[in-house]
C-alpha cells in the first residue's frame, strides 16, 4: 500500500490482530521496512503492526522536495493505517524521527521504543582513533572512490557485526538481506533538503511517554556515548544492554531484544 506525502508515495503494510495495541516501526537507515519482520512475526499475533520504508529506502518513491518532513511522513502513513496513538518502536535513525515525531505530537505516541537511536542535536564525540574511527575512514575513502559495492561491505562490517568483532559475525540471509537493502539504499536519488527540525537533546526531558532504549554491546563507540546518558534524560525511561549484538539486534532476530519489546509492547497494549 501507498500514501501520498509531499511529493512522496511512502509505501506502508498493515500486519496483526485489531484489539491489541497499535505499533508504528521506523527502519534504521540501512535498511527498509523489511528489517523488523523478526519483530512482527512475534507481536503481530496480539497487536497490529505499521510498517514504512523511508524516502531513499525500500518501495517508496519520491521527486526531489526540498523542506520535506520524516515527521509529516510518519503522520501520513499513520493517518493511512487509521491509527489515532502508536508504540513507536525506532532504529537508529528511525529512532530520530521517533523522538522528533514524540515532540512534535506527544498525543500520537503511547510509548517509545529505541534501539541504538540516533538523536538530533546530540553531542557526539569526534571519534579520532578506535575500530569505529578506522572503519569509518575507510568507508569514507570507499564514497571518495565511488566504490559503493565496498560501502556496502564495510557498512555491514560497522553496523551488522560491529566495528569490535570480526568480520562475518552476521552470516547467512541476514547479512545477504541487510547488503541488499543497503545497497538500494547508496543507490537511492537524493530526496531534497530535510525541513529544519529543532534539537531533541536539550528537550528529551519533555519525552514523558513510557520509553525503553537498548543497545548493543558491540554497537558503535558513538552511539551508545549518547544513548546511555539518553536514557536517565528521559525521564520515564528504561535502559536494556544487549550482549552479543551490534547496532541492529532486530534484524539478527536476538531473543533478548525481541522479548523485550514484546513484553514493553504488552504492557501498554
Amino acid at each position: 500500500m501507498f500514501v501520498d506525502s509531499g511529493r512522496a508515495q511512502v509505501a506502508y503494510e498493515i500486519t496483526g490482530a485489531d484489539d491489541g495495541a497499535d505499533v508504528l516501526l521506523i527502519h534504521a537507515g540501512v535498511t527498509d521496512r523489511r528489517s523488523w519482520q523478526p519483530v512482527v512475526a512475534r507481536l503481530a499475533t496480539r497487536h497490529r503492526c505499521v510498517t514504512f520504508d523511508m524516502r531513499g529506502h525500500g518501495e517508496t518513491s519520491y521527486q526531489h522536495e526540498d523542506g520535506w518532513s520524516p515527521v509529516a511522513d510518519a503522520l501520513a502513513v499513520l493517518q493511512a493505517a487509521d491509527v489515532e496513538q502508536a508504540v513507536v518502536v525506532a532504529s537508529s535513525m528511525g529512532g530520530q524521527a521517533a523522538i522528533d515525531l514524540t515532540l512534535a505530537r506527544p498525543e500520537r505516541v503511547a510509548g517509545l521504543v529505541l534501539i541504538g537511536t540516533a538523536i538530533r542535536g546530540a553531542p557526539y564525540p569526534e571519534l579520532i582513533e578506535g575500530p569505529t574511527a578506522e572503519l569509518n575512514a575507510k568507508i569514507e575513502a570507499a564514497v571518495a572512490a565511488g566504490n559503493l559495492d565496498e560501502v556496502n561491505r564495510l557498512e555491514a562490517w560497522l553496523w551488522l557485526d560491529g566495528p569490535t568483532s570480526p568480520e562475518g559475525r552476521v552470516g547467512g540471509r541476514t547479512r545477504e538481506q541487510f547488503l541488499e537493502m543497503n545497497a538500494h539504499a547508496l543507490r537511492a536519488e537524493n530526496p531534497g533538503k530535510q525541513v529544519e527540525i529543532p534539537p531533541a537533546w536539550p528537550r528529551l526531558s519533555e519525552v514523558v511517554v513510557p520509553t525503553l532504549i537498548m543497545i548493543g554491546r558491540l554497537d558503535a563507540e558513538d552511539i551508545v556515548a549518547i544513548n546511555a546518558p539518553a536514557a536517565e534524560m528521559i525521564p520515564n525511561a528504561r535502559l536494556v544492554w544487549l550482549d552479543n549484538v551490534a547496532h541492529l539486534p532486530q534484524l539478527e532476530g536476538d531473543p533478548t531484544t525481541l522479548m523485550e519489546i514484546v513484553r514493553f509492547v504488552d504492557s501498554l497494549s
